[in-house]
């Protein structure tokens, strides 16, 4: 009997090339956030191609979430190094990310350039209240899932507090739940524990080429030796490019600048590019002001139409920044924004690579831990605040365009409304949202004009 269709031999082997062309597929194909990332590769990883069986898929998604950085394409990086070693990690991760990073800059290229033709500025109009819904629905759905508790609501609520009326630094919110997450796990775990859990619902979809009683490979257990070489390449691999961009422009160029930024924002992606997306606020636009608050919105409207990681944001971040400062010439904007992007990328997916090949044979030998998941759930709950205080900032600009205390815009509140009511009670996706947001900002704008 043929084993592609027989649940109980397992699928014959698959190369790395292979598997390469697979993984450049789902990076073409992945819109939906993290969420309908996961369930895209779920359902061709477990359920069709067998390559991993739903206990080992899980257990590495587990693991994943405790990491900062984007879950999604981390998995997809864990299961390609699972299967073809590091440099089956490393196509699966890198292929996850360059389609959208080239169609992001193409996108960001047509927006700087051509964002003042009628057309464009329509659409946006239209698109910037979508993003003040996705905002809060991003809060809602991340809240929903965390907050299972009062404990989990005092941090969130307190989080909020903390970055709306004292203005403090989400860095310093971050380390803050982190460590009330730790001290909970020690003194008062039942308040801290993850909801559900992922293993509630194992399901069996036949004989996989990692099963669950498939031997551990060579490469997936744990070698100190190893785990030191992967933990000082991926310095290198930091620290070169940093050397580099210092001694060819000096420490205050934006490219030095970026690359320093999004090394730190990197590592505090704690559930998901939305909880990132508040610091990058704070560095990009009000303290280096590389970008402005609308263009930064109209950023993330972008990033939620392509494929890859939400926190691809930061490659449009990166090219409006390097085009609008022009360090190459007036004649090779484009080129400079271009590399901004690139720089940018580097710095914020390298520290993703590392944390899965250095951590992944560790990850092989251990199960859950209380003391490990603690911390992030309290960071999710503080997250939750975050992030309310995130889509206020953005309603404030949409409803208010030019500050207070000239007109509130209330076709721009209408369109808020609606583009909530399709995302909360229609159950429409992101995509549908920004897509009928934008032509209905283009009609209206058209009628306006």
């Amino acid at each position: 009997m043929n084993p592609e269709i027989n649940p109980d031999i397992p699928p014959t082997p698959v190369s790395f090339w292979q598997a390469f062309w697979f993984w450049l597929k789902l990076g073409l194909i992945s819109f939906g956030g993290p969420a309908g990332q996961i369930s895209l590769m779920h359902q061709e990883l477990v359920e069709n191609r067998r390559w991993i069986s739903e206990r080992r898929f899980l257990h590495a998604l587990n693991y994943c979430m405790v990491l900062p950085g984007p879950e999604a394409q981390q998995l997809a990086t864990y299961i390609g190094w699972l299967m073809h070693k590091t440099w089956g990690g490393i196509a699966a991760g890198a292929l996850f990310v360059l389609p959208s990073l080239l169609i992001l800059i193409g996108l960001s290229w047509v927006y700087i350039a051509y964002g003042h033709l009628p057309l464009i500025a329509g659409l946006f109009y239209g698109i910037k209240p979508a993003v003040v819904a996705i905002v809060l629905h991003a809060a809602f759905r991340i809240g929903s899932r965390t907050l299972k508790n009062k404990a989990l609501w005092a941090i969130a609520a307190a989080s909020f507090l903390a970055i709306f009326v004292l203005k403090v630094p989400f860095p310093l919110i971050v380390i803050f739940a982190a460590i009330v997450g730790w001290l909970g796990g020690r003194f008062a775990p039942n308040w801290f524990q993850i909801g559900g859990g992922h293993a509630a619902s194992l399901q069996s979809y036949g004989a996989a080429l990692i099963g669950d009683e498939t031997p551990q490979q060579a490469h997936a257990q744990f070698s100190l030796r190893r785990f030191v070489i992967v933990l000082l390449s991926g310095v290198l691999l930091w620290a070169l490019p940093i050397i580099m961009l210092m001694a060819i422009y000096g420490v205050k160029h934006i490219l030095t600048q970026m690359g320093l930024f999004f090394s730190k924002a990197a590592l505090l992606t704690f559930g998901g590019a939305y909880a990132v997306l508040p610091y990058v606020f704070q560095g990009a636009v009000e303290h280096y002001a590389w970008l402005s608050a609308t263009q930064m919105m109209d950023g993330l409207a972008l990033g939620e139409t392509t494929p890859g990681p939400l926190i691809m944001v930061v490659a449009y971040v990166g090219f409006i920044g390097g085009y609008l400062n022009a360090f190459l010439g007036p004649e090779q904007v484009f080129l400079a924004g271009a590399i901004a992007a690139c720089v940018v990328t580097w710095f914020t997916f390298l520290p993703s690579f590392i944390f899965i090949l250095a951590g992944g044979p560790l990850v092989e030998s251990t199960h859950n831990n209380l003391q490990l998941t603690a911390p992030l759930t309290a960071i999710t709950a503080a997250v939750v605040g975050v992030i309310v205080n995130l889509a206020l900032f953005f309603a404030f600009h949409v409803l208010w365009p030019q500050g207070l205390p000239p007109k509130f815009d209330f076709t721009a509140a209408g369109l808020v409304l609606l583009a909530a009511l399709a995302l909360f009670k229609l159950k429409r996706s992101v995509i549908e949202v920004i897509a009928s947001s934008a032509l209905l900002g283009l009609l209206l704008n058209t009628l306006a004009g």
